[in-house]
């Protein structure tokens, strides 16, 4: 869908203080490796993560969620009252009932005509608030909106690894379908987006092509909300890149481009192995994507925004790149957005201790 209204006015990003490296799991995992033999070191060279963060134990998403939402209004400049729609878009949230977002929308104090509600979408989730906020401002319903979440990943790392150890059962083959948990880190983003009218940074939202391959929807499934999940990672990566191709393809003719018109990626923060298959089976050069997998891990649906937030804090982001945010998640759905870069304020937290 092509927008002309919408603009990307703030970023905010919390991350945890607490940091754990592969080398650290591994060594919890000790039994496990022992009795099957595996070499120590293999989780950071088949991922390419050298360390993942946690919040403190007993944190609520919604906490960080508040800081992340905080950070991207005020970096925003926008006053709350023009604030239309808060949409809470990670996998993590406080309760089954009700959702989230009541509690980060108390929290801001934004005012009581503000639609507000959560999303589900896997990895998704975030983008997919963006774009629900996208289509209400460019049918003229608000003026501008909130899109966060905050995924806290100790729990299924912690459980993965308790059960890992526990089963005398597992054989080596039996172990890949949890790997992809291990990878799984913590951190917590927002999104302001507005009317191009409101708008002081003119960064465009210019379009955004979306897919489907449900056929897909059981690679990756999850016990519960965050406590223990199955991926069949190769199969994943196979069918996610290929639901890429094509949704890329859909992006490049709706934008009327080529490949050489993008002049930065950012794609989901999965590990070493999915985002060079991704960029060669999309022809994009890796010098021009921008990752933080290696330091963050798998943040879930707060890490393409993350990542977002980092490389225009970073300086890595220039006024006049068109920008490539390529989105892939477990189910399998494929959202791609491209931007219009101009210089978007940005701030940042650390929340927490050891």
């Amino acid at each position: 869908m092509p927008y002309r209204r919408v603009c990307l006015e703030g970023l905010g990003y919390v991350l945890p203080a607490e940091r754990v490296s592969s080398a650290t799991l591994e060594a919890r995992l000790e039994p496990l490796y022992d009795r099957l033999r595996l070499p120590v070191g293999r989780l950071e060279l088949m991922t390419g993560i050298r360390e993942r963060r946690f919040f403190p134990p007993g944190t609520l998403p919604s906490q960080v969620s508040v800081s992340s939402a905080s950070l991207a209004l005020q970096a925003s400049g926008l006053d709350p009252r023009e604030i239309g729609a808060l949409v809470h878009g990670s996998v993590c949230r406080d309760h089954l009932e009700p959702a989230t977002s009541c509690s980060v929308h108390h929290a801001l104090g934004l005012g009581p005509e503000c639609h507000l509600f959560d999303v589900s979408n896997a990895c998704l989730g975030i983008l997919t608030g963006v774009l629900q906020i996208a289509n209400m401002i460019e049918l003229g319903q608000i003026r501008a909106g909130i899109a966060v979440g905050a995924e806290l990943g100790r729990n299924l790392v912690e459980t993965t690894i308790e059960r890992l150890n526990a089963d005398a059962g597992l054989t080596r083959q039996g172990v890949k379908p949890y790997l992809a948990s291990l990878t799984i880190g913590s951190a917590s983003a927002a999104i302001v987006v507005c009317d191009a009218e409101l708008s002081r940074t003119q960064t465009r939202l210019i379009d955004a092509a979306t897919l489907a391959a449900t056929q897909h929807h059981r690679l990756c499934q999850s016990e519960g909300l965050t406590d223990f999940m199955r991926t069949d990672s190769e199969a994943l990566l196979h069918a996610g890149v290929r639901a890429a191709e094509e949704n890329f393809a859909r992006l490049l003719g709706q934008i009327g481009g080529s490949r050489e018109r993008i002049d930065k990626t950012i794609c989901h923060q999965v590990g070493a192995a999915h985002r060079r298959r991704l960029l060669e089976a999309l022809g994009l050069d890796p010098r021009r994507d921008f990752s933080t997998f290696e330091n963050l891990g798998n943040t879930g649906a707060a890490a393409l925004p993350t990542a977002l937030a980092q490389a225009a804090e970073n300086g890595w982001l220039a006024n006049g790149d068109r920008l490539a945010l390529l989105g892939i998640g477990s189910g399998i759905n494929c959202q791609m957005l491209a931007i219009d870069w101009q210089a978007t304020p940005v701030r940042g937290a650390v929340f927490g201790g050891c």
